[in-house]
């Protein structure tokens, strides 16, 4: 057996740089001072007797076999994490700290009236909430920055186990005095050249295309939106159409505006809201009794 073992410090420094790209930034991310972080990865590298990191003064470069050590000691990291989450598994059910992903589609339309019950119903729980893209979520949770991630679906997220929380119908938004607009609006009714979409990475984008199954959609789109706020508003001064799921409208995304929603007649017009995690997690029960809950409060 080798007689130096690296320490779960030194790995999580050394895939913080690898995904920071920076010293400075991965010192801030391990809450360490920046000459702490360079002297445990200089330690890490004499001590295994490889360079790991060619060093300049604007580049941080990973060597090929620095690379492959950073992905092993991530799965470590992951293994060491998940040894925790056995124990606290086994103890009382969601309590201490979880670390949930947010797609931007849901969190401002879901989380006020979810986190407050939360709450209430367990107390000890230290929700953690990271609001992301659809493929960046993904990312963080198979890095193990998230623990689940409350996601629409259908998405390809890798290895994952979900629990399917409920069906969120597709509106189709018309400007201020559109004329008659109809009480469901055909997918073949949707003029491409005045439809507003978000930007790529937002798997609401997807989803509409999807459901209106016109692939000329995607390339004929009029403008791209970085929110649903933002294609609103621009909907409320005329430049167009664009697709609003059903709990934005509850939440009232449309207040203060008068853009009038429709809902999309299609043979696929909801999105599923699931709660995902890595799969073969041992928090698996502990999730499925969050996705429990987020039911009964929906």
């Amino acid at each position: 057996m080798s007689t130096y073992l690296p320490t779960l410090k030194q790995l999580q420094y050394l895939v913080a740089l690898r995904t920071n790209g920076h010293f400075g930034r991965a010192a801030d991310a391990c809450f360490v001072t920046q000459s702490t972080l360079s002297a445990g990865i200089r330690e890490l590298e004499s001590l295994i007797g490889v360079t790991l990191v060619e060093r300049t003064r604007r580049v941080v470069r990973f060597t090929p076999l620095g690379n492959r050590i950073a992905d092993k000691a991530q799965r470590i990291l992951h293994e060491a994490e998940e040894l925790t989450d056995m124990a606290r598994a086994a103890g009382k059910p969601l309590s201490g700290e979880l670390r949930m992903g947010v797609i931007p589609t849901i969190a401002p339309f879901l989380l006020p009236s979810l986190l407050p019950q939360l709450r209430k119903q367990w107390p000890d729980l230290k929700l953690y909430l990271r609001e992301e893209t659809s493929q960046a979520a993904c990312d963080s949770l198979h890095r193990g920055q998230a623990d689940c991630v409350l996601l629409a679906l259908p998405y390809g997220c890798g290895e994952i186990d979900s629990a399917e929380l409920f069906e969120d119908r597709l509106f189709v938004a018309f400007p201020p005095g559109t004329p008659d607009p109809p009480p469901e609006v055909q997918p073949s009714a949707i003029d491409e050249t005045k439809l507003l979409l978000l930007e790529d990475g937002h798997c609401l984008k997807d989803h509409a295309l999807a459901a209106c199954n016109r692939p000329e959609l995607r390339a004929e789109a009029a403008m791209m939106g970085t929110s649903l706020h933002t294609l609103v508003q621009m909907v409320d001064n005329g430049l167009g159409t664009t697709m609003v799921p059903d709990m934005a409208i509850k939440a009232g995304i449309l207040e203060g505006t008068g853009v009038i929603a429709r809902p999309l007649d299609a043979e696929h017009p909801s999105r599923r809201i699931a709660l995902i995690w890595r799969k073969n997690s041992p928090r698996e029960k502990e999730f499925n009794l969050l996705a429990e809950a987020i039911r009964s409060i929906v």
